[in-house]
């Protein structure tokens, strides 16, 4: 069976229109149409229908001679005339054969109130059965109501084998997996296919294997004996199901009862329908999953319910309970945690109480029965066995047999190993030995995989030639091209790219022989505003006819007007606009009482002139174009430019006035008025109603002079202007707390500002440069007024010795909080150096008197009169002391020993 765009109906196809002349003869031309191709009567046979047009009949009257005598009609022109008359019938039965085509096949578009009234009514009866036993209840037949509505919208039963529509007396089968309808000998056609390509492939006997056939969209796969040979309806009830136009196409009007999915007892209530069945409305009576709540009367469909109490089943642990609400099938295994044993008992831990059995890592470590080893299994359940070395063992060949105590190991017999290497097909030729055998070192003759090649090698050495292979893989279109292939060839693994049935996508399959699977991607096919619209296979999009819409027109109107006339979903250009134009009149306001004239018809001008009388003029053209609205007619009151008066004007005529008085508004600044002559105002939202000046009015030219807030030295920098003056923005220079950063400020904050806020804008965020009375600076940011003693730096205080120095915070010090006092060691070293004083002052004073002694004695000689050279005789030799003689040796030796028991007594003072 062909597509529809593949079959072409009699008188259609590109030689529509056209007519082949027979030869002439002198008893009259025969002519034959391309639309049904059947000889016609003679010349002089009256054809129905109208005649030829005045184009026709001005073009003969042109062509006839002139003169009395001449004959009417030459035979050109009758001969023309009779062309015309053939090919206007042969349209005239090919639009007739096309009409009736069309009517024929379920993607008609009717369109009429009278075939969706019938549809509904088809509809209601196919659910009447069910919808008694739930009580009119359809919420569980939306997806069967679907497919119902499918079978009669245009376009929405399609075969995906050949991308035609199914007609309503066509033969059909439908997928019991995926419920898609297809032609009987598509269907028929696609299994022969799927069964050849198979078999030929994986069945040496080619045809007499059973294998299977998968449907063209689900991939459901049915037997070779599932494959339809007959016609039946949805149900199965009926081969050949008649045409009937007031049933479901190919239905036959039975109730459908096939067995439910998943079965239940019951058998379906709606008349034969396409699709799956709806969920069984029967009533039963049934319990909970847990059997614990009474049974009650529920759906058949929703028989399984939860009565959301507890479970309380006992889990496999044997310990808990299932917590869980009331659930279908098993328990969940136990949640809960214990701690358990491995199956030896040596490790102890929290486990799932799921699972009590578990096997820890360590080695079972019990004597065997030998008493000489120990069992090597991980933690097993049950004795340890036999000890593996106990009884007859062989050596490592296995040839010889020993029977030798377990402590003792089992020696080599001496004899060749003789075991077969991996190769496998020679044996080790070593002596008998522990451990694996070695390589196979032999050189063969090897053959490669694919059996083209030989070479001579090692044994073990695998041997694989550059042969790639030509044979051609499963899908018959690409070579294997594997190196050394063994003949076992991979399948094809590149795409298949074919274009699909659609002509819009390509098979996205594996490489594969046959045709390809439809398409499986759907297309919406939408009415002009897109509410209504209709699902079709891919490809069905372009012969598929937008179905009818409902809705109201949803295109925005064309003219000015904010709403068009109501009427239905449309493609094409929306109808001209009757409404009154309502305008409102640029001069006067009102509005415009005549019909809407946005899209007025009016003759074209500027066109072509004829250069001569011999060039014909051209038909008037006319486009659309927007008249104006008509002058206004009604009189109304005027007021003068600045409203001071009303007069009564004709629309038409009204224009602006001066009624030469002062304007009078109230300027900008709300300080001054207008004093211009009467003049127009533009009136804004903010000034209506409120003698407010306009843009035209004069602009004051004056000063601000309303006084300054307190502080501020400066004058407003704005002219005369309404409300409160602008903050001041100017910089005003002030010293900080400190008095040397010299701060700017905007004026505005200095004086809003209160006494925090001045203190802050004062503030060069430095540090305090003043000394504290301990000498210390301030350790503050810039602030007013005195400093705040709280001087927390480290001072070093000594003892009045000066020996001990200790660190202590400056506040503290000054509070004479904290004083530093003498140790033991500071008072014996103070002894010491006072003794050390005395004596130096003892020896000083002794000096002292000497010298004295000796000063007043020679005064005493230079007083009696002594001669000089006998001076020399009575000075007295003064001898030095011992400190004066070693007292640059002893002091530091002093210091020294000073030093060292002061060092000596300080661990044992602190």
């Amino acid at each position: 069976m062909e597509a529809s765009w593949r079959q072409v109906a009699g008188g259609r196809g590109r030689a529509r229109g056209r007519a082949a002349a027979a030869p002439s003869s002198g008893d009259g031309p025969h002519l034959r149409g391309a639309g049904g191709g059947r000889e016609k009567g003679p010349v002089g046979a009256a054809a129905p229908g109208p005649g030829p047009g005045p184009a026709a009949a001005g073009s003969a009257a042109r062509r006839s001679p002139p003169g009395p005598g001449a004959p009417p009609t030459s035979a050109g022109e009758l001969m023309a005339q009779r062309k015309f008359e053939e090919i206007k019938k042969a349209n005239q039965a090919a639009a007739k054969k096309l009409v009736e085509e069309h009517f024929s096949s379920s993607s008609e578009e009717e369109g009429d109130e009278d075939l969706e009234g019938k549809q509904g009514r088809i509809v209601a009866n196919t659910f009447t059965t069910y919808t008694t036993q739930t009580d009119g209840d359809v919420r569980e037949l939306e997806r069967t109501r679907q497919y119902l509505n499918e079978a009669f919208q245009a376009g929405a039963m399609t075969c995906l084998i050949c991308i035609a529509s199914v007609k309503r007396n066509q033969a059909v089968w439908s997928c019991s997996g995926c419920f898609c309808i297809f032609h009987m000998p598509c269907i028929q056609k696609w299994a022969k296919d799927s069964q050849f390509l198979v078999s030929s492939l994986t069945d040496d006997d080619f045809g007499r294997r059973d294998y299977p056939w998968p449907c063209p969209k689900c991939r459901f796969e049915y037997k070779r004996s599932d494959t339809p040979s007959r016609y039946y309806c949805y149900c199965g009830k009926v081969e050949d199901p008649p045409l009937d136009p007031w049933l479901v196409p190919h239905s036959c009007g039975q109730v459908c009862e096939r067995e439910f999915k998943p079965p239940c007892g019951h058998k379906c209530l709606l008349l034969c329908h396409p699709g799956p069945c709806p969920p069984c409305p029967k009533m039963v009576t049934t319990t909970c999953y847990c059997k614990k709540a009474k049974p009650i009367p529920r759906r058949c469909s929703t028989k399984e319910w939860s009565c959301q109490h507890a479970c309380g089943r006992k889990l496999l642990c044997g310990q808990h309970k299932c917590e869980n609400h009331c659930h279908a099938g098993s328990c969940l295994p136990c949640p809960r945690v214990s701690r358990q044993k491995c199956v030896c008992g040596k490790q102890v831990t929290e486990r799932s109480c799921a699972s009590p059995l578990w096997h820890c890592d360590q080695v079972c470590g019990k004597t065997l029965p030998c008493g000489n080893h120990t069992c090597e299994q991980i933690c097993h359940v049950g004795a340890c066995g036999e000890c593996p070395r106990s009884g007859k063992r062989f050596c490592p060949c296995q040839k010889s047999k020993f029977s030798l105590p377990c402590t003792e190991d089992v020696p080599t017999c001496g004899d060749s190993c003789d075991k077969l290497l991996e190769c496998g097909v020679h044996r080790c030729s070593q002596r008998c030995h522990r451990g694996p055998c070695e390589t196979c070192r032999q050189e063969v003759e090897k053959q490669c995989r694919c059996g083209k090649h030989t070479k001579r090698m090692p044994c073990h050495k695998p041997y694989l030639c550059e042969t790639k292979c030509v044979k051609m893989r499963d899908c018959q279109k690409h070579q294997c091209r594997r190196k050394c292939c063994p003949g076992n060839c991979t399948p094809c693994d590149q795409n298949c790219g074919r274009t699909l049935g659609c002509r819009n996508h390509k098979c996205p399959s594996v490489c594969h022989r046959g045709s390809c699977y439809p398409c499986p991607e759907t297309v919406d096919v939408k009415c002009s505003c897109g509410n209504t619209k209709v699902t079709v296979p891919c490809g069905r999009e372009r012969t598929t006819r937008p179905p009818k819409c409902k809705e109201l027109c949803s295109r925005p109107p064309t003219c000015h007007h904010t709403s068009q006339e109501k009427h239905r979903c449309h493609f094409g250009s929306c109808p001209p606009c009757h409404q009154p134009c309502q305008k409102v009149l640029e001069k006067c306001g009102h509005l415009c009482p005549v019909p809407c004239h946005d899209q007025a018809l009016i003759k074209q001008t500027g066109r072509h002139q004829p250069t001569g009388p011999w060039e014909q003029s051209s038909e008037p053209a006319f486009i659309q174009a927007a008249l104006p609205c008509p002058p206004c007619q009604v009189p109304i009151p005027m007021q003068c430019l600045g409203k001071h008066e009303v007069s009564p004007l004709p629309c038409h005529a009204v224009g602006p006035y001066s009624c030469k008085r002062v304007c009078g508004r109230t300027l900008d600044c709300q300080n001054h008025v207008c004093m211009k002559e009467c003049h127009e105002v533009t009136e804004t939202e903010a000034c209506i109603g409120k003698n407010k000046a306009g843009p035209e009015c004069l602009q004051c030219e004056e000063g601000c002079s309303k006084p300054r807030p307190g502080g501020c030295p400066h004058p407003c920098v704005l002219p005369c202007h309404p409300g409160e003056c602008p903050p001041c923005v100017q910089m005003l220079r002030i010293k900080c707390h400190c008095k040397i950063t010299t701060l700017y400020v905007e004026c505005r904050k200095i004086t809003t500002a209160d006494v925090n806020e001045k203190n802050r804008l004062s503030c060069c965020k430095d540090q305090c440069p003043k000394e504290l009375p301990c000498g210390h600076r301030c350790k503050e940011m810039c602030h007013p007024g005195e400093c705040p003693f709280n001087c927390n730096q480290k001072v070093k205080l000594r003892c009045p010795c000066k020996r001990i120095k200790k660190e202590f915070q400056c506040n503290k010090v000054r509070e004479n909080q904290i004083s530093v006092e003498c140790d033991a060691t500071c008072k014996e070293m103070k002894r010491k150096a006072s003794e050390i004083k005395e004596a130096e002052a003892k020896a000083a004073l002794e000096e002292e008197n000497r010298r004295r002694q000796a000063e007043l004695e020679a005064f005493e000689n230079r007083l009696k009169g002594r001669r000089k050279k006998n001076r020399k005789r009575d000075e007295v030799a003064v001898e030095p002391t011992l400190w004066q003689k070693y007292k640059y040796h002893l002091l530091p030796v002093c210091a020294v020993l000073v030093l060292g028991f002061a060092w000596y007594i300080a661990p044992g003072a602190a």
